[in-house]
């Protein structure tokens, strides 16, 4: 016995319910439509897997339903039955996007035929679609946003590593997702039903910190009025991640060792050896072989917890995730907001697209929210961007109005008449109606102008000056 759905569409009565019978009796669901309207309503709410339907018909024929069906991307299959001399007619349908054609009267082995092979291969796609997204959601963490292929190494190693029990190094500028990304091996890893606690270890004083990592006993210093548990005992069974590693003093690298070498410490002024099962992942912005050379930070540490080294890339290089990334972070912020924003101008899009993004995707979460909170909707356009990722010049060099500021106006009313004067700061005041000594201020102002802008108009105010 067979099974799928088929929706057999014919203005013939008695050949529309003739083969619906057959097909019923091969174990097939079947539904009939007498023209090609009432057949656009059957697959809407019947949702056929294969459409049988004859070409000629009143209205609309079946070509035009040929299109609209496969026009809709349901993954429904369309058979056409056609008389045996328009055969032209059904080539014309299978460009439209049939699946296969007949010809009348009908070979009934034949369908039988065309419909299992139509039928296997949509399972089949449904069996690669189901594959590749078991593979999408296995190595793209739920929490990071990105497919460029930068970002798909990344998922690659979480998805390896995080089973394991190694110790991992994130590295990488500020602001690229360090976190998140120890978060998705956490979550990801045998651990993840225990505690992910997390310290940034540049965010406290060395005292401070070796207390927050070990714990300590009542009276071990002033102010400890009790004993505190550390972020290794609240940690175990679990993940540590240790943030901005490469700024810990050498006192606290060698009790880290410590602790990676043998899996056990002791609180700040206490005796008794503790032991506790935590997986340590850390990051941090710096260079540390480079600290490694200088002293700074200790060689042997750094191997222990570069046991698997994880390189978070800039914003810059991935900047097809761009889009992606501000349409997660609008929708975050809309929410957060009570605003009804529908999305960016094709201007911002290009903008946020082409800008270097220095401080990663933490700026552009932040531009983002900016521009949320500002713009009164329903897109968001470049006047509500930071000025740091709006040019605010031409591509000419002309103040952008509105968008420039006063300073940059006058700077380039002032550049661009002394360049006409030839130099002279004396015609350009003349000019501008303000003085010489206002000009020469202000190109002093400008010396850190790129040289090709300023130079002739430095040779020219020299000249005048003498």
């Amino acid at each position: 016995m067979r099974a799928g759905r088929i929706l057999v569409v014919d203005d013939e009565a008695n050949a529309r319910t003739a083969l619906a019978e057959l097909l019923r009796d091969e174990g097939f669901e079947v539904e009939m439509a007498a023209d090609a309207f009432k057949a656009l309503g059957k697959v809407e709410s019947f949702s056929p897997h294969v459409v049988v339907t004859d070409l000629k018909m009143p209205g609309m024929d079946g070509i035009e339903l040929v299109k609209k069906v496969r026009g809709a991307d349901d993954g429904t299959a369309v058979v056409v039955m056609t008389a045996f001399g328009a055969v032209a007619t059904a080539v014309e349908a299978m460009r439209s996007g049939a699946a296969d054609y007949l010809t009348k009267p009908i070979d009934f082995d034949e369908l039988l035929l065309v419909l299992d092979k139509v039928l296997e291969t949509q399972a089949l796609r449904r069996e690669t679609r189901q594959l590749r997204q078991r593979v999408r959601d296995r190595v793209a963490p739920s929490n990071i946003v990105g497919m460029s292929p930068p970002m798909q190494r990344v998922f690659e190693v979480v998805d390896q590593v995080a089973p394991s029990k190694a110790t991992v190094l994130i590295t990488g500028e500020s602001g690229t997702g360090k976190e998140l990304v120890a978060n998705a091996i956490h979550q990801r890893s045998p651990r993840a039903n225990g505690p992910f606690i997390k310290l940034h270890c540049a965010a406290l004083a060395e005292s401070l910190l070796e207390s927050e990592l070990f714990g300590h006993e009542k009276g071990s210093f002033t102010g400890a009025m009790g004993r505190k548990d550390g972020r290794f005992t609240l940690a175990d069974g679990g993940t540590l991640f240790l943030d901005e590693i490469g700024e810990i003093s050498p006192s606290i690298q060698v009790k880290l060792l410590r602790f990676l070498q043998e899996h056990e410490f002791e609180r700040v002024g206490g005796t008794q050896t503790l032991r506790v099962d935590v997986r340590i992942i850390a990051a941090t912005n710096r260079h540390l072989p480079a600290e490694v050379t200088a002293g700074r930070f200790r060689e042997d540490l750094f191997y222990r917890l570069n046991v698997v080294n994880l390189e978070m890339p800039p914003l810059r290089e991935r900047r097809t995730d761009v889009p992606a990334l501000a349409k997660f972070f609008l929708d975050k912020y809309t929410k957060e907001n009570g605003k009804q924003l529908e999305g960016f101008t094709p201007e911002t899009v290009d903008l946020l697209a082409s800008y270097d993004w220095p401080g990663n995707v933490r700026e552009l979460e932040n531009a983002i929210e900016r521009a949320v909170v500002l713009a009164p909707g329903p897109l968001i356009d470049p006047r509500f961007l930071p000025p740091s990722v709006t040019p605010r010049t031409t591509p000419t060099g002309a103040p952008i109005i509105p968008g420039a500021t006063l300073a940059d106006i006058e700077r380039y009313a002032i550049l661009e008449t002394l360049k006409s004067t030839g130099g002279s700061t004396s015609k350009a005041a003349d000019v501008l109606g303000i003085s010489v000594r206002t000009i020469q201020y202000r190109l002093h102002q400008y010396s850190e102008a790129p040289r090709s802008e300023i130079e002739v108009v430095r040779k020219g105010a020299v000249a005048d000056e003498t």
